[in-house]
């Protein structure tokens, strides 16, 4: 009868290649995923060392960062080995990663395109599972007053009240406003009800002498503007 391999433990790896002493003396970028996620998670199992693990764990999102993140504290626990503990400090450290990328674009004040609001919402709503409505408001040189989430639905569509868009509009001295959604679907296509949200938006802006600028559809890496494709 064929023996069950067993796994071989980190403890008895070449300090070369454990991976803490690795980051230590090589520097963070010489690790692979698995072994970055390996560190927070300290241990494996029976069956597997923590790089096993987090390599079968990221298997299951097809190697995707993005998509690990996405995973709840309930499906990580899923995971031989993995406790509420450690789902903790993969997502705690995934969402610290998410942050720092949307701080690198603080850096843009005013919107020049499609592409700047993107950047500027992608990181907030982008790979949200839910739908939520976020608006940006500008001043006359395009550079943002303030950003807002105006609502917050769940992963079939978003209620938006434009009563109160407008008088947040009218109490920041906005002239000009930029629309944007997330579709936690992927799909780039803007529906029957976006359509007719953004024309109700810009008819009651109008009255106001506001100007709706676009209306983004933001998914996890791309965007679908309005005002590019002459929607507006």
């Amino acid at each position: 009868m064929e023996a069950k391999p067993v796994s071989f433990s980190i403890k008895n790896w070449s300090d070369d290649d454990k991976p803490r002493e690795k980051l230590l003396h090589k520097g963070r970028s010489a690790l692979s995923d698995a072994e970055l996620i390996a560190i927070l998670i300290g241990s494996g199992n029976r069956e597997e060392s923590a790089v096993e693990l987090s390599k079968r764990i990221l298997a299951s999102v097809d190697n995707n960062l993005n998509e690990l993140g996405k995973l709840s504290i309930q499906q990580l626990m899923k995971f031989k080995g993995i406790g509420e503990a450690k789902a903790i400090s993969i997502s705690a450290a995934l969402e610290v990663g998410r942050r720092r990328r949307g701080e690198g674009f603080l850096k843009i004040e005013k919107i020049g395109s499609s592409q700047d609001a993107f950047e500027v919402l992608q990181p907030i709503m982008g790979e949200l599972q839910h739908e939520e409505f976020w608006i940006l408001y500008l001043n006359n040189s395009n550079k943002i007053l303030h950003k807002a989430q105006l609502s917050k639905g769940g992963i079939t569509g978003t209620l938006v009240d434009v009563r109160l868009l407008m008088r947040q509009s009218l109490e920041l001295g906005a002239v000009a406003l930029i629309l944007a959604h997330n579709h936690p679907s992927g799909t780039l296509k803007p529906s029957q009800a976006d359509k007719e949200i953004t024309q109700k938006i810009k008819n009651a802006s109008e009255s106001l002498d506001i100007r709706v600028l676009d209306h983004l559809i933001i998914t996890q890496k791309e965007y679908f503007s309005f005002a590019d494709n002459q929607l507006l």
